[in-house]
């Protein structure tokens, strides 16, 4: 495999950095960054961006995560592992990740179970981080980029 060009971000002078920039904005809302790797990998899960989905279990493990949590995180429904604002954050990423699926947007179910479980500075991390997500897996899966590379 091959990828089509370089990474856009590094194309655009300032884009990395902006991108950058904002992760680092994410991580200070104080959500765990385990609950920040699980949405990006299955943002990525749903996107089929591979760079993602390598890089959100690369994440997962410099946390600490369990093996059996990683690779459940595409069935977190039915899997025991995952705490109830993890859940509200896997439905919220699910939710924003495939919104031209619904007409309504995010369900009201979906954003109460947020609210239960996240102050503001957390829920706009949570929103922000899902849509950073997005950007990296549309990115990446427009160009073609070939996990386990170097950006080229």
């Amino acid at each position: 495999m091959e990828a089509r060009m370089k990474n856009p971000a590094l194309i655009l002078e300032g884009a990395l950095q902006a991108l950058l920039d904002l992760g680092k904005a994410i991580e200070k809302a104080g959500v765990p960054p385990a609950t920040l790797a699980l949405i990006h990998l299955r943002a990525s899960q749903i996107n089929g961006c591979s760079v993602c989905v390598d890089a959100g279990f690369r994440d997962l493990k410099k946390v600490g995560e369990r093996d059996t949590r990683i690779f459940t995180v595409a069935a977190w429904r039915d899997a025991p592992y995952f705490s109830d604002a993890e859940r509200a954050a896997l439905a919220l990423t699910e939710a924003v990740t495939r919104l031209s699926e619904r007409m309504e947007g995010i369900p009201d179910d979906v954003w109460a179970e947020i609210v239960r479980h996240y102050d503001e500075p957390s829920r706009a991390a949570l929103v922000l981080a899902i849509a950073q997500s997005n950007i990296w897996n549309r990115l990446n899966v427009t160009v073609r980029q070939v996990a386990g590379t170097p950006w080229n």
